[in-house]
């Protein structure tokens, strides 16, 4: 793929130039010429001889950048001053803090909000521990919980270097849910260990989001968890991809005139985000995946299945497909990739099924540029942001954890994620769709709120089929 300038790689420089002349054209020349993008151009202070400006913009790398720089200051007269990295300004002391919801002015104030107080409150805590949800911050909390083992496509880089993530997934907890999130990184990547370090510290938490732990340790983690906690545990890269995955795939059928039923899945990729996503398709009705990890299709005549769950063996690939991954592609009317880059070619999408569908999603290059994907392809979505169609988890755990904490669930269930699925399908109206727009922007008014609501009467529903009948519907493996 050919990179394009980002954002994610935008510099401000501030230099000197003489003051009138061409020199402020020849800067955005410069910057162009070197295959930069100039978003800002800002006169900052001002002489008789020369000016100080602010030029901002954007390049396709660090290394990039740097060549950009390197651009300016070959422009005649141009003196170089600071250098900064906008993403890095934007985490300057990090991007949350903890705020107090009531002032403290005098000692009145005090004297609620501590001691002798909240004494009060405690000893009701005591009496009545489930008060602790109107009491308290667990309300509205949740724990963003890592061991920094599989953190974007950055792979095991431990829980220091995965903090600024987890800052970000908590800001967009407070941007698009109204949630207080807290990341929670651990210094370790033992999994008895994890299990018993979120165990302790869940009476502050109404959930926990587990993210960026890799699999196979991840299934476990989630499982035993949900086993031991009476709050919601979901692993977002799990089932939120799951979710936001299902919900592009109502749309995409709508577009090309199929049934959920009746087509045949060829999947990219088996970890944790795959097993998701088989399982949440075979829920809503797919009944013909066909999966495919680094070593082929799995089926059960292979003798490296070491780690690859059993669940694909029982539930995936009816038809005893073998092979490779071209193999599973064949007459396939969808793709789904979340493995590597550049796994798939525009030959191989040829060989699928008439109005295939191609959600690509490594991230940030997916398994086929999705430029070569739509050759063939009658809908193409990736992970990305600046093509159509972005799959992006964002889109779902806001609103998925709204409707948790308001509805004060204590687990979460396949009928959940599929209710949330369709709620998130149906914010794109009839009259909107086509073939670039099957999901909402991720800034799409009411998609949270709308998200949460059906997650909210999900939990409803749930609790009424359980008091009538005492059976409660099953959670996901």
């Amino acid at each position: 793929m050919v990179s394009v300038p980002s954002v994610s790689y935008s510099i401000t420089v501030r230099l000197e130039v003489p003051a009138g002349g061409t020199s402020v054209g020849q800067l955005t020349a410069a910057v162009e010429k070197a295959g930069g993008l100039v978003t800002a151009l800002d006169v900052t202070a001002s002489g008789a001889d020369r000016i100080q400006v602010d030029v901002t913009c954007a390049a396709t790398s660090s290394a990039h950048a740097g060549e950009l720089v390197m651009a300016l200051r070959s422009v005649p007269g141009v003196v170089i001053g600071k250098v900064s990295d906008r993403t890095f300004l934007v985490h300057l002391g990090g991007k949350i803090e903890v705020v107090s919801k009531v002032p403290i002015r005098n000692r009145d104030d005090l004297s609620l909000i501590y001691t002798p107080g909240v004494a009060r409150v405690s000893q009701a805590l005591v009496d009545n521990p489930d008060d602790a949800r109107r009491l308290t911050i667990k309300r509205n909390t949740v724990a963003v919980v890592t061991d920094g083992s599989a953190v974007l496509g950055l792979g095991n880089i431990g829980a220091t270097a995965a903090l600024p993530v987890m800052e970000g997934k908590a800001a967009l907890f407070k941007r698009f849910g109204g949630i207080d999130a807290f990341p929670i990184c651990l210094d370790t990547q033992d999994v008895d260990e994890i299990i018993r370090t979120v165990q302790n510290i869940a009476p502050v938490f109404a959930g926990i989001n587990l993210e960026d732990i890799s699999a196979p340790r991840c299934f476990e983690i989630e499982a035993r968890l949900r086993d031991l906690l009476d709050i919601p545990v979901f692993h977002d890269d799990q089932h939120g991809t799951a979710i936001v995955v299902l919900a592009a795939l109502h749309n995409a059928l709508k577009v090309v005139g199929k049934d959920l039923g009746s087509i045949r899945v060829a999947m990219s990729g088996a970890g944790a985000a795959g097993h998701a996503i088989a399982q949440l398709l075979v829920a809503a009705g797919v009944t013909d995946i066909v999966a495919a990890d680094i070593n082929g299709v799995i089926h059960p005549g292979r003798a490296d299945l070491t780690g690859v769950p059993t669940w694909y063996l029982e539930y995936c690939n009816p038809r005893g497909v073998t092979g490779d991954l071209r193999d599973a592609v064949v007459g396939a009317d969808l793709f789904i990739g979340v493995s590597a880059p550049n796994v798939l070619t525009a030959a191989d999408v040829a060989t699928m099924a008439d109005k295939a569908i191609v959600f690509a999603l490594a991230n940030p290059d997916p398994e086929i540029d999705p430029r070569a994907a739509a050759e063939y392809a009658a809908v193409v979505a990736t992970g990305r942001s600046d093509y159509p169609n972005q799959i992006n988890n964002v889109l779902a755990f806001p609103g998925v954890f709204r409707g948790l904490l308001d509805a004060h669930s204590r687990s979460v269930t396949t009928e959940m994620m599929l209710a949330a699925a369709r709620a998130l399908a149906a914010t794109v109206k009839d009259d909107e769709l086509n073939p670039s727009y099957i999901v909402p922007s991720v800034f799409h008014s009411g998609v949270a709120e709308t998200v949460a609501e059906a997650v909210r009467g999900s939990v409803e529903t749930i609790r009424r089929v359980a008091e009538e009948t005492g059976e409660f519907p099953a959670i996901p493996v």
